[in-house]
């Protein structure tokens, strides 16, 4: 071998050493999942996607979503310092289930002139209420006056939401 062909050989080293490299990180991504190709999502039904859109950009949505996400941060906080059996957490976590299912039905709502701050802020309360009503069925039982007297309350916003909502 001549010292001449030394610097094609070393050049042909490097060459592969990087080809072969950047082969691995195309395959790997630089650690993450390799991209796939795939067809889109057909899209929804135009009507559906504005229903959605108009609900979600409403008063009430807003209000019960600023409720969820003030619960979220505070669920943060208190997992730092506190267990899952913590009953503070556990109240949060149950409300913030509520508001989930709340944000749900508001979304689905087809007619988003009903979806006032009025009824953002009722929907809020009654998630507060049923949460103190599911603190004291675990006190107490059902035949308990604070239960009964929790119970309507409950009742009494569920009815005023379903004037609203049907």
């Amino acid at each position: 071998m001549r010292f001449t062909e030394l610097p094609k050989i070393i050049a042909g080293f490097i060459f592969f050493t990087a080809a072969a490299a950047g082969v691995c990180f195309a395959q790997t991504g630089n650690g993450r999942k390799p991209k796939t190709a795939t067809a889109p999502p057909s899209p929804p039904s135009s009507t559906v996607t504005a229903a959605t859109a108009a609900a979600k950009s409403s008063a009430a949505y807003a209000e019960v979503l600023l409720r969820k996400t003030e619960l979220e941060a505070e669920i943060e906080d208190l997992q730092v310092e506190y267990t899952d059996e913590y009953p503070k957490l556990k109240e949060s976590r149950y409300e913030f289930g509520l508001l989930g299912k709340q944000l749900d039905r508001l979304a689905a709502t087809g007619d988003a002139s009903k979806l006032t701050p009025a009824l953002g802020k009722l929907i809020v309360r009654q998630a507060s209420l049923e949460t103190d009503l599911w603190v004291l069925l675990q006190r107490y039982g059902d035949q308990h006056d604070d239960v009964k007297r929790a119970r309507r309350k409950v009742a009494a916003f569920e009815k005023a939401i379903r004037e609203i909502l049907p």
